[in-house]
Protein backbone atom coordinates (compact mmCIF):
# COMPACT_ATOMS: atom_id res chain seq x y z
CA UNK A 1 0.00 0.00 0.00
CA UNK A 2 1.23 3.39 -0.74
CA UNK A 3 1.35 5.92 1.95
CA UNK A 4 -0.83 8.77 1.55
CA UNK A 5 1.94 11.17 2.72
CA UNK A 6 5.71 11.40 2.29
CA UNK A 7 7.21 12.30 5.77
CA UNK A 8 10.70 12.46 4.70
CA UNK A 9 11.66 15.95 5.56
CA UNK A 10 9.78 15.77 8.56
CA UNK A 11 11.48 15.29 12.35
CA UNK A 12 12.33 12.13 13.97
CA UNK A 13 9.28 12.07 16.52
CA UNK A 14 7.11 13.33 13.39
CA UNK A 15 8.08 10.39 11.11
CA UNK A 16 8.22 7.75 14.11
CA UNK A 17 4.34 8.45 14.70
CA UNK A 18 3.08 9.64 11.28
CA UNK A 19 5.07 7.29 8.42
CA UNK A 20 3.52 4.35 7.10
CA UNK A 21 0.51 5.10 9.61
CA UNK A 22 -1.71 7.04 8.01
CA UNK A 23 -5.34 6.76 9.53
CA UNK A 24 -7.07 3.63 8.49
CA UNK A 25 -9.27 4.78 4.96
CA UNK A 26 -12.01 2.47 6.12
CA UNK A 27 -13.04 3.95 9.60
CA UNK A 28 -10.74 6.87 9.92
CA UNK A 29 -9.11 4.80 12.70
CA UNK A 30 -5.90 7.11 13.62
CA UNK A 31 -3.92 3.94 14.93
CA UNK A 32 -3.07 0.91 12.25
CA UNK A 33 -5.17 -1.53 12.54
CA UNK A 34 -4.03 -5.62 13.63
CA UNK A 35 -4.93 -7.75 10.53
CA UNK A 36 -4.94 -11.00 12.62
CA UNK A 37 -5.29 -12.80 9.18
CA UNK A 38 -3.59 -15.46 7.79
CA UNK A 39 -5.34 -15.05 3.89
CA UNK A 40 -6.84 -12.72 1.83
CA UNK A 41 -9.97 -12.83 -0.80
CA UNK A 42 -8.74 -12.73 -4.40
CA UNK A 43 -10.68 -10.52 -7.06
CA UNK A 44 -10.62 -13.20 -9.70
CA UNK A 45 -7.35 -15.47 -9.91
CA UNK A 46 -4.14 -13.31 -9.35
CA UNK A 47 -6.21 -10.04 -8.31
CA UNK A 48 -5.06 -9.09 -5.46
CA UNK A 49 -5.85 -6.35 -3.17
CA UNK A 50 -3.04 -4.17 -2.17
CA UNK A 51 -0.48 -6.81 -3.05
CA UNK A 52 -1.79 -9.08 -0.27
CA UNK A 53 -1.87 -12.67 -0.67
CA UNK A 54 -0.63 -14.81 2.75
CA UNK A 55 0.41 -13.21 5.25
CA UNK A 56 4.05 -14.32 5.47
CA UNK A 57 4.53 -12.87 2.12
CA UNK A 58 2.66 -9.23 3.20
CA UNK A 59 0.58 -8.23 5.85
CA UNK A 60 -0.95 -4.43 6.39
CA UNK A 61 -0.09 -4.26 9.92
CA UNK A 62 3.67 -5.75 9.00
CA UNK A 63 3.52 -3.15 6.50
CA UNK A 64 2.95 -0.42 8.30
CA UNK A 65 6.08 -1.18 10.35
CA UNK A 66 8.15 -1.68 7.96
CA UNK A 67 7.57 1.35 6.15
CA UNK A 68 8.26 3.38 9.92
CA UNK A 69 11.25 1.65 10.36
CA UNK A 70 12.66 2.37 6.98
CA UNK A 71 11.98 6.14 7.54
CA UNK A 72 13.15 5.96 11.18
CA UNK A 73 16.44 4.84 10.28
CA UNK A 74 16.33 6.71 6.64
CA UNK A 75 16.44 3.65 4.54
CA UNK A 76 14.79 2.59 1.69
CA UNK A 77 13.21 -0.76 2.60
CA UNK A 78 12.32 -2.14 6.25
CA UNK A 79 11.85 -5.64 6.83
CA UNK A 80 10.42 -7.04 10.11
CA UNK A 81 11.47 -10.32 11.95
CA UNK A 82 10.32 -12.92 14.65
CA UNK A 83 13.15 -12.00 16.53
CA UNK A 84 16.24 -9.81 16.08
CA UNK A 85 18.68 -13.54 15.47
CA UNK A 86 16.08 -14.29 12.65
CA UNK A 87 16.54 -10.69 10.76
CA UNK A 88 20.52 -11.67 11.21
CA UNK A 89 20.07 -15.00 9.82
CA UNK A 90 17.78 -13.86 6.54
CA UNK A 91 20.48 -11.13 6.23
CA UNK A 92 23.39 -13.67 6.51
CA UNK A 93 21.75 -16.12 4.26
CA UNK A 94 20.75 -13.23 1.58
CA UNK A 95 24.65 -12.30 1.56
CA UNK A 96 26.88 -15.07 2.24
CA UNK A 97 27.84 -17.96 0.49
CA UNK A 98 30.54 -21.09 1.41
CA UNK A 99 33.76 -19.54 1.62
CA UNK A 100 33.15 -16.29 2.42
CA UNK A 101 34.63 -14.45 5.83
CA UNK A 102 33.12 -11.89 8.05
CA UNK A 103 34.92 -9.46 10.07
CA UNK A 104 33.14 -8.88 13.32
CA UNK A 105 33.51 -7.34 16.82
CA UNK A 106 35.93 -8.88 19.22
CA UNK A 107 33.18 -8.06 22.04
CA UNK A 108 30.03 -9.06 19.81
CA UNK A 109 26.51 -9.95 21.22
CA UNK A 110 26.96 -13.55 22.23
CA UNK A 111 23.96 -14.96 20.34
CA UNK A 112 25.49 -12.84 17.23
CA UNK A 113 28.50 -14.69 17.27
CA UNK A 114 26.94 -18.26 18.28
CA UNK A 115 24.94 -17.36 14.79
CA UNK A 116 28.24 -16.85 13.04
CA UNK A 117 30.84 -18.74 14.44
CA UNK A 118 28.25 -22.19 15.36
CA UNK A 119 25.58 -22.16 12.43
CA UNK A 120 27.42 -20.49 9.28
CA UNK A 121 31.00 -21.93 10.48
CA UNK A 122 29.71 -25.46 9.44
CA UNK A 123 28.23 -24.27 6.39
CA UNK A 124 31.93 -22.56 5.47
CA UNK A 125 31.94 -18.87 6.27
CA UNK A 126 34.99 -18.08 8.44
CA UNK A 127 34.88 -15.27 10.71
CA UNK A 128 38.12 -12.57 12.06
CA UNK A 129 36.97 -10.76 15.50
CA UNK A 130 38.92 -7.10 15.67
CA UNK A 131 38.64 -4.67 18.17
CA UNK A 132 36.13 -2.24 16.25
CA UNK A 133 37.69 0.86 17.53
CA UNK A 134 40.52 0.76 15.70
CA UNK A 135 40.10 1.03 12.05
CA UNK A 136 43.57 0.12 10.77
CA UNK A 137 42.44 -3.33 12.83
CA UNK A 138 39.54 -3.56 11.03
CA UNK A 139 41.36 -2.92 7.43
CA UNK A 140 43.79 -4.99 8.21
CA UNK A 141 40.97 -8.00 8.85
CA UNK A 142 39.78 -7.15 5.74
CA UNK A 143 40.47 -9.69 3.19
CA UNK A 144 39.66 -8.10 -0.05
CA UNK A 145 37.45 -10.68 -2.53
CA UNK A 146 36.78 -12.99 0.28
CA UNK A 147 35.48 -10.72 3.15
CA UNK A 148 31.65 -9.82 2.46
CA UNK A 149 30.52 -8.58 5.63
CA UNK A 150 31.91 -5.63 7.99
CA UNK A 151 29.18 -6.51 11.53
CA UNK A 152 29.57 -3.97 13.31
CA UNK A 153 27.71 -2.71 16.59
CA UNK A 154 28.15 0.86 18.17
CA UNK A 155 28.14 0.55 20.82
CA UNK A 156 28.95 -2.95 21.44
CA UNK A 157 27.30 -5.23 23.87
CA UNK A 158 28.64 -5.04 26.98
CA UNK A 159 31.67 -3.53 26.75
CA UNK A 160 30.55 -0.42 24.78
CA UNK A 161 32.87 0.28 22.18
CA UNK A 162 32.56 2.37 20.15
CA UNK A 163 33.32 2.28 16.13
CA UNK A 164 33.85 5.23 13.72
CA UNK A 165 31.06 3.74 11.14
CA UNK A 166 32.51 6.47 8.44
CA UNK A 167 35.51 5.20 8.51
CA UNK A 168 34.79 1.57 8.64
CA UNK A 169 32.31 2.30 5.65
CA UNK A 170 35.09 3.56 3.35
CA UNK A 171 36.94 0.38 4.28
CA UNK A 172 34.09 -1.87 4.02
CA UNK A 173 33.11 -0.52 0.50
CA UNK A 174 37.08 -0.27 -0.69
CA UNK A 175 36.77 -4.03 -0.30
CA UNK A 176 33.40 -4.62 -2.23
CA UNK A 177 32.15 -6.03 1.31
CA UNK A 178 28.51 -4.56 2.81
CA UNK A 179 28.75 -3.00 6.31
CA UNK A 180 25.98 -3.90 8.43
CA UNK A 181 25.93 -1.94 11.82
CA UNK A 182 23.68 -3.11 14.62
CA UNK A 183 21.78 -0.10 15.78
CA UNK A 184 20.18 -1.75 18.80
CA UNK A 185 21.68 -0.26 21.71
CA UNK A 186 21.82 4.13 20.01
CA UNK A 187 18.12 3.67 17.94
CA UNK A 188 17.47 5.27 15.06
CA UNK A 189 16.96 8.35 17.40
CA UNK A 190 20.21 9.12 18.78
CA UNK A 191 22.62 7.22 15.71
CA UNK A 192 21.61 6.71 11.45
CA UNK A 193 24.17 4.42 10.65
CA UNK A 194 23.02 4.37 6.89
CA UNK A 195 23.86 8.23 6.64
CA UNK A 196 27.18 7.22 7.34
CA UNK A 197 27.68 5.02 4.67
CA UNK A 198 26.42 1.56 6.44
CA UNK A 199 24.51 -0.68 3.84
CA UNK A 200 22.16 -2.13 6.44
CA UNK A 201 21.05 -1.29 9.26
CA UNK A 202 20.12 -4.78 12.03
CA UNK A 203 18.22 -3.71 15.34
CA UNK A 204 16.82 -6.01 18.20
CA UNK A 205 13.46 -4.21 17.78
CA UNK A 206 12.60 -6.56 21.43
CA UNK A 207 15.06 -3.58 22.86
CA UNK A 208 14.29 -0.11 22.92
CA UNK A 209 12.15 0.55 19.91
CA UNK A 210 9.57 -2.02 21.88
CA UNK A 211 10.34 -0.39 24.35
CA UNK A 212 8.40 -2.19 27.43
CA UNK A 213 9.59 -5.41 27.76
CA UNK A 214 6.16 -7.53 26.21
CA UNK A 215 7.11 -8.55 22.52
CA UNK A 216 10.35 -10.36 20.66
CA UNK A 217 10.97 -9.08 17.37
CA UNK A 218 13.93 -7.59 14.63
CA UNK A 219 14.17 -5.56 12.07
CA UNK A 220 16.61 -4.79 8.89
CA UNK A 221 16.64 -1.49 7.21
CA UNK A 222 18.43 -1.40 3.31
CA UNK A 223 19.53 1.41 2.39
CA UNK A 224 18.80 3.18 -1.04
CA UNK A 225 20.81 1.66 -3.53
CA UNK A 226 22.53 -0.82 -1.53
CA UNK A 227 23.72 -3.93 -3.57
CA UNK A 228 25.05 -7.23 -2.59
CA UNK A 229 28.71 -7.70 -2.24
CA UNK A 230 30.84 -7.86 -5.17
CA UNK A 231 29.84 -10.75 -7.99
CA UNK A 232 27.01 -11.83 -5.95
CA UNK A 233 23.69 -12.27 -7.68
CA UNK A 234 20.63 -12.69 -5.34
CA UNK A 235 17.96 -15.60 -6.14
CA UNK A 236 15.41 -13.13 -7.34
CA UNK A 237 18.05 -12.32 -10.57
CA UNK A 238 19.18 -9.17 -9.40
CA UNK A 239 22.53 -7.25 -7.37
CA UNK A 240 19.89 -5.27 -5.25
CA UNK A 241 20.17 -6.36 -1.33
CA UNK A 242 16.83 -5.04 -0.75
CA UNK A 243 15.52 -7.77 -3.43
CA UNK A 244 17.68 -10.41 -1.70
CA UNK A 245 16.32 -9.42 1.66
CA UNK A 246 12.89 -9.93 0.72
CA UNK A 247 13.20 -12.94 -1.20
CA UNK A 248 14.47 -14.51 1.60
CA UNK A 249 12.50 -13.05 4.11
CA UNK A 250 9.53 -14.96 2.60
CA UNK A 251 11.43 -18.12 1.75
CA UNK A 252 12.54 -18.76 4.99
CA UNK A 253 9.46 -17.34 6.60
CA UNK A 254 10.32 -15.95 10.44
CA UNK A 255 8.28 -13.10 9.71
CA UNK A 256 6.42 -10.70 12.56
CA UNK A 257 3.21 -11.92 13.33
CA UNK A 258 0.43 -9.00 13.33
CA UNK A 259 0.45 -8.37 16.65
CA UNK A 260 4.09 -8.00 17.49
CA UNK A 261 4.00 -5.98 14.34
CA UNK A 262 1.40 -4.06 16.33
CA UNK A 263 3.04 -3.49 19.60
CA UNK A 264 6.70 -2.60 18.00
CA UNK A 265 4.54 -0.12 16.35
CA UNK A 266 3.45 1.47 19.21
CA UNK A 267 6.78 1.22 21.06
CA UNK A 268 8.47 2.93 17.61
CA UNK A 269 5.54 5.98 18.19
CA UNK A 270 7.38 6.96 22.07
CA UNK A 271 10.61 6.21 21.07
CA UNK A 272 11.89 9.92 20.86
CA UNK A 273 10.35 10.65 24.60
CA UNK A 274 11.40 7.84 25.99
CA UNK A 275 15.22 7.54 25.04
CA UNK A 276 15.75 11.01 26.27
CA UNK A 277 14.40 9.75 29.46
CA UNK A 278 16.99 7.11 29.00
CA UNK A 279 19.98 8.93 28.95
CA UNK A 280 19.38 11.32 31.39
CA UNK A 281 19.08 8.73 33.72
CA UNK A 282 21.96 6.56 32.27
CA UNK A 283 24.01 10.15 32.49
CA UNK A 284 23.01 10.34 36.33
CA UNK A 285 23.75 6.70 37.21
CA UNK A 286 27.07 6.74 35.08
CA UNK A 287 28.21 9.60 37.01
CA UNK A 288 27.40 8.34 40.42
CA UNK A 289 29.60 4.93 39.52
CA UNK A 290 32.65 7.04 38.74
CA UNK A 291 32.75 8.13 41.97
CA UNK A 292 32.09 4.97 44.22
CA UNK A 293 34.71 3.42 45.71
CA UNK A 294 33.48 -0.05 45.50
CA UNK A 295 33.30 0.20 41.52
CA UNK A 296 36.91 0.12 39.79
CA UNK A 297 35.51 1.45 36.12
CA UNK A 298 32.67 2.56 34.55
CA UNK A 299 32.29 2.26 30.98
CA UNK A 300 29.74 4.26 29.23
CA UNK A 301 30.25 6.79 26.00
CA UNK A 302 28.66 10.20 27.39
CA UNK A 303 31.52 9.98 30.11
CA UNK A 304 34.83 12.00 28.92
CA UNK A 305 37.13 9.43 29.98
CA UNK A 306 35.58 6.53 27.88
CA UNK A 307 38.27 6.33 24.42
CA UNK A 308 35.58 5.87 21.88
CA UNK A 309 33.42 9.29 24.17
CA UNK A 310 34.86 11.75 20.54
CA UNK A 311 33.60 9.61 17.91
CA UNK A 312 30.39 8.79 19.91
CA UNK A 313 29.59 12.78 20.39
CA UNK A 314 30.23 13.39 16.81
CA UNK A 315 28.22 10.39 15.18
CA UNK A 316 25.66 9.95 18.33
CA UNK A 317 22.94 12.83 19.77
CA UNK A 318 23.02 11.01 22.54
CA UNK A 319 24.52 8.40 24.53
CA UNK A 320 21.97 6.08 25.39
CA UNK A 321 20.65 4.23 28.07
CA UNK A 322 23.61 1.13 28.25
CA UNK A 323 26.00 0.97 31.32
CA UNK A 324 28.77 -1.54 32.12
CA UNK A 325 30.83 -1.14 35.24
CA UNK A 326 33.06 -3.38 37.12
CA UNK A 327 33.98 -4.40 40.66
CA UNK A 328 37.27 -6.15 40.94
CA UNK A 329 35.90 -9.55 41.29
CA UNK A 330 33.66 -11.74 40.21
CA UNK A 331 32.00 -12.15 43.91
CA UNK A 332 31.32 -8.38 43.91
CA UNK A 333 29.90 -8.48 40.75
CA UNK A 334 27.53 -11.38 41.77
CA UNK A 335 26.43 -9.88 45.14
CA UNK A 336 25.75 -6.64 43.47
CA UNK A 337 23.20 -7.98 40.77
CA UNK A 338 21.66 -10.02 43.80
CA UNK A 339 21.07 -7.13 46.01
CA UNK A 340 19.23 -4.60 43.75
CA UNK A 341 15.28 -3.79 44.17
CA UNK A 342 14.70 -1.34 41.58
CA UNK A 343 16.93 -2.76 38.98
CA UNK A 344 15.06 -6.42 38.28
CA UNK A 345 17.85 -9.26 37.63
CA UNK A 346 16.78 -10.30 33.93
CA UNK A 347 18.23 -10.62 30.82
CA UNK A 348 17.32 -8.40 27.96
CA UNK A 349 17.64 -4.55 27.82
CA UNK A 350 15.67 -1.11 26.32
CA UNK A 351 12.87 -1.13 28.51
CA UNK A 352 11.11 1.16 31.07
CA UNK A 353 12.01 -0.93 34.06
CA UNK A 354 15.59 -0.74 34.90
CA UNK A 355 17.55 -4.09 34.64
CA UNK A 356 20.57 -5.31 35.83
CA UNK A 357 22.31 -8.45 34.91
CA UNK A 358 25.92 -10.30 34.82
CA UNK A 359 27.00 -10.82 31.02
CA UNK A 360 29.81 -13.56 31.99
CA UNK A 361 26.92 -15.88 33.66
CA UNK A 362 24.17 -14.71 31.81
CA UNK A 363 23.99 -12.90 28.50
CA UNK A 364 27.34 -13.59 27.41
CA UNK A 365 27.64 -17.55 28.50
CA UNK A 366 28.25 -18.80 25.42
CA UNK A 367 30.48 -16.92 24.39
CA UNK A 368 32.82 -17.83 27.78
CA UNK A 369 36.31 -19.34 26.51
CA UNK A 370 36.71 -17.92 23.06
CA UNK A 371 38.00 -14.75 22.44
CA UNK A 372 34.89 -12.12 22.66
CA UNK A 373 34.75 -13.68 26.83
CA UNK A 374 33.78 -11.06 28.81
CA UNK A 375 35.28 -10.02 32.14
CA UNK A 376 33.86 -12.10 34.97
CA UNK A 377 33.54 -9.08 37.37
CA UNK A 378 31.20 -6.86 34.51
CA UNK A 379 28.01 -5.95 35.50
CA UNK A 380 25.73 -4.36 32.89
CA UNK A 381 22.85 -2.43 33.84
CA UNK A 382 19.49 -1.32 31.46
CA UNK A 383 18.64 2.06 33.04
CA UNK A 384 15.26 2.55 32.61
CA UNK A 385 12.86 5.41 33.02
CA UNK A 386 11.81 5.43 36.73
CA UNK A 387 12.67 8.49 39.16
CA UNK A 388 16.42 8.69 39.20
CA UNK A 389 17.01 9.22 42.58
CA UNK A 390 15.35 5.99 43.32
CA UNK A 391 17.84 4.28 40.89
CA UNK A 392 20.68 5.85 42.45
CA UNK A 393 19.74 4.74 46.01
CA UNK A 394 18.89 1.35 44.99
CA UNK A 395 22.76 1.10 43.31
CA UNK A 396 24.42 2.53 46.61
CA UNK A 397 22.10 -0.30 49.23
CA UNK A 398 23.53 -2.91 46.46
CA UNK A 399 27.19 -1.58 46.63
CA UNK A 400 27.33 -0.99 50.45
Amino acid sequence: MQPEHDWTGAGFATRAIHAGQDPDAATGAVVPPIYQVSTYKQDGVGGLRGGYEYSRSANPTRAALEQALAAAEGGSHGFAFASGLAAEDTLLRAVLRPGDHVVVPDDAYGGTYRLIARVFGPWGVEHTPVDLADADAVLAAIEPGRTKVVWVETPTNPLLGIADIEAIAAHARAAGALLVVDNTFATPYLQRPLSLGADVVVHSTTKYIGGHSDVVGGALVVADGAQLPVGLEGPAGTTTLADAVAFHQNASGAVAGPFDAWLTLRGLRTLAVRMDRHGQNAAAVAAFLEDHDKVTHVIYPGLPAHPGHAVAARQMSGYGGMISFRTGSVETALEVCSRTRVFTLAESLGGVESLIEHPGKMTHGSVAGTALEVPDDLVRLSVGIEDVADLIADLAQALA
